[in-house]
């Protein structure tokens, strides 16, 4: 590993080859982080921005955990792994979402993210978990449910002064736009996400050690079987959690360690930042030849004449 000035560094290219000639190339960054926000490593820049889109889940599940309504409601693990997914609209998973609103007394049309493209219910999208969560806070509080996507609501003003608690910075500092789904997701520099992810992961934190273990413990609910999410963290048994943004945004967490990864692809290529994570984590050691290979036949080789190439590592940062 190269040492480098602490923010920047060469990034990573991913080639698509066709019988061994480069068809496309993706190009990458990544930064390693501790929950103390000190980048470690990092390939390109470590403070580019970006929108953390899903990965944000598992801290927007911190309204779910700090407020007693897991207790109210009798909610499990299963029920907060749903709420951090971005599942795929299975009937296990639906179930689950069903579940938490039936639980709190909340009717599913008051689901505001989109019914899926040819499905008959929001249940089936693929944020619903989330959205049950952040209905069923509002239930527990007493606050309105019919505006519950709004900035200014306050099961949103809670997610905000959570998150920024966690990054030691004014609410009113975050800059805010809407998902797809219709939730706040946040612009984020790559370093920032990268310490989010380290801190979720440190153990130091009761409401987020939580969140991680229903994670680990039940990570088909927290993607679906063959998805990159779910097969990470059911292969490393809880030393690793794993979440996944749209346009090209991969974080992991260490589990136990205090260390955050986070992977930004520029063309936001979904297949290239699987590609980045599984050479990353084995860089790192962070997981075994055997898992790497696993992983690698499933995300890198995709077909007969098509594999992904990836060029490029962490550089050490000092």
């Amino acid at each position: 590993m190269t040492r480098v000035k602490r923010n920047q560094a060469p990034a990573i290219e991913v080639r698509l080859l066709r019988e061994g000639i480069a068809e496309s190339i993706h190009h990458a960054q990544a930064v390693l982080c501790d929950e103390r926000g000190r980048v470690l490593s990092v390939a390109g820049n470590s403070e580019t921005s970006t929108f953390i889109r899903s990965a944000l889940k598992p801290f927007q599940a911190l309204a779910v955990t700090t407020t007693g309504t897991l207790e109210r409601y009798n909610l499990n693990d299963r029920d907060l792994a749903i709420i951090c997914s971005s599942h795929q609209g299975h009937l296990e998973q639906v179930r689950q979402v069903f579940k938490i609103l039936w639980r709190c007394d909340v009717d599913p049309s008051a689901l505001q993210c989109p019914i899926p493209p040819g499905k008959q219910s929001a249940l089936e999208y693929n944020c619903s978990g989330k959205h049950a969560g952040m209905l069923a806070v509002c239930r527990q509080r007493n606050w309105s449910i019919d505006s519950y996507l709004q900035y200014n609501h306050p099961v949103q003003r809670l997610v905000l002064s959570k998150v920024a608690e966690l990054m030691r910075m004014p609410p009113e500092e975050l800059i805010l736009a809407h998902d797809d789904c219709g939730a706040p997701t946040y612009f984020l520099q790559l370093a920032q996400i990268a310490t989010l992810f380290a801190q979720l992961a440190s153990g130091d934190n009761l409401a987020m050690e939580r969140i991680v273990r229903a994670m680990t413990h039940h990570p088909t609910l927290v993607a679906g079987e063959g998805v990159f999410d779910t097969e990470l963290m059911r292969l490393t048994q809880g030393e690793l959690v794993s979440k996944a943004g749209s346009e090209g945004v991969q974080c992991i967490g260490r589990v136990g360690e205090g260390l955050g990864m986070t992977i930004k692809v520029m063309d936001g290529a979904k297949r290239a930042k699987y590609a980045v994570a599984i050479q990353l984590l084995k860089q790192m050691g962070w997981i075994s030849p055997a898992v790497a290979e696993s992983l690698a036949e499933t995300f890198m080789q995709l077909g007969e004449f098509k594999r992904l190439e990836v060029i490029g590592e962490l550089s050490m940062s000092f």
